[in-house]
C-alpha cells in the first residue's frame, strides 16, 4: 500500500518540546494578561472568552476572572480551544517582533521538503491551534514553510488522542484509512491513529521517552515510506 499523505504532529516531533514549554509558553504566560485587558472589546477576543466563561460554567466571570483562569490553564498544559486560540493571538507578536523564530528539526524541514516536491500530500494535527500552527511555520529556523503544507488540523476536529479524530480526518483527505502515515511522539495518540486504520510512526526525539509497538524513529530522515 502506498502512503498518499502524511499528518504530523509538531511539538515532540517535528520541533523540540522545549521550544514550547521554556519559549512560547512563558511568553504567552507574561504577555497574555495585558494583550486581553487591551482587547477584550475586539469581536474575535470577545468570542474566545465567552468560550471560557462556558468551559467554566460561570457566563458572568469577569475579565480578570477569565484571565487568572487561562493562566491556570497555561499551568496545567490544557489542550482546550479558546486558551489555544488566544495564545496563538499572542505568539503572533512575538513572532513579528522576532523574540524567536519557530523551532523545527533539520531532518524535519529536509524530509518534509523532499516529501513535499514528490508530490505527497502533508498536513498538521496539533493541539495547538491552526492560527497558531501557521504562524510556527511561517516565522520558522527555514523561512515560511506552510507552502509545504495543504491543510492544518487542531482541536476543532476532536482530541488528539480519540479514534474519531483520525477518521475525520481521513475523511476530509478523502483517502483510506491506510494510506495516511500519522508522526508523533505521543503513544495515546499513535495508538487512536492506528485504531481509525491509519499507519503509524513513533519519533523518539529525546532518550529514555516511553516506547510502544508503533514503528520507531529518531529522525524524519529515517522514516521509509515503502516499508507501509
Amino acid at each position: 500500500m502506498t502512503i498518499k499523505a502524511i499528518v504530523t504532529d509538531i511539538e515532540g516531533t517535528t520541533g523540540s518540546i522545549s521550544f514550547v514549554h521554556e519559549t512560547l509558553f512563558p511568553y504567552a504566560r507574561t504577555h497574555l494578561p495585558d494583550f486581553i485587558r487591551e482587547h477584550a472589546t475586539q469581536p474575535a477576543i470577545a468570542e474566545q472568552l465567552d468560550a471560557v466563561r462556558q468551559e467554566i460554567g460561570q457566563p458572568d466571570a469577569n475579565t480578570e476572572t477569565v484571565i487568572e483562569q487561562l493562566l491556570n490553564w497555561i499551568a496545567e498544559d490544557k489542550k482546550i480551544t479558546p486558551l489555544k486560540a488566544l495564545q496563538g493571538l499572542v505568539w503572533e507578536n512575538g513572532y513579528k517582533t522576532e523574540a524567536y523564530k519557530g523551532h523545527l528539526y533539520p531532518d524535519a524541514f529536509q524530509k518534509l521538503s523532499d516529501w513535499q516536491q514528490q508530490g505527497i500530500r502533508l498536513f498538521i494535527y496539533s493541539s495547538g491551534s491552526v492560527y497558531a500552527q501557521k504562524l510556527l511555520f511561517g516565522y520558522s529556523d527555514f523561512g515560511d514553510l506552510n507552502h509545504l503544507f495543504e491543510g492544518n488540523f487542531d482541536t476543532l476536529i476532536g482530541g488528539k488522542k480519540d479514534v474519531a479524530s483520525y477518521q475525520a480526518i481521513a475523511e476530509q483527505l478523502d483517502l483510506p484509512a491506510q494510506e495516511i502515515l500519522f508522526l508523533s511522539d505521543v503513544i495515546a495518540e499513535l495508538d487512536a491513529a492506528q485504531a481509525a486504520g491509519l499507519k503509524t510512526t513513533h519519533l523518539i526525539r529525546e532518550p529514555g521517552m516511553e516506547t510502544g509497538e508503533h514503528p520507531q524513529v529518531s529522525r524524519f530522515d529515517q522514516i521509509d515510506l515503502t516499508a507501509f
